[in-house]
């Protein structure tokens, strides 16, 4: 999925959140993808990295740990930092 200047594998734009599948590539490009990952979060985006071995291998956790993200509150990244109630 195109995002800015980059294509991500998979993304909730609801949700703002990216999934990632790496390969073993992804061992020697490690600043590449550090600042891809700035520029994502910097645009609100979560970003999550999966070994390609972990989503064969674990999917189940892998499933576990997306839909605890998806689930989890996150506050929207627009709006200020909530102060209680006054």
């Amino acid at each position: 999925m195109p995002l800015g200047p980059y294509i991500v594998d998979f993304v909730c734009l609801e949700a703002k959140l990216v999934v990632e599948v790496d390969g073993g590539q992804h061992a020697d490009q490690a600043k590449y993808d550090e600042v891809r990952d700035g520029w994502l979060k910097a645009q609100g985006f979560r970003v999550l990295r999966f070994w390609n071995n972990d989503v064969l291998n674990n999917c189940d956790e892998v499933v576990e740990v997306i839909y605890s993200n998806l689930t989890a509150a996150h506050p929207h990244p627009d709006l200020p930092p909530s102060r209680g109630k006054e």
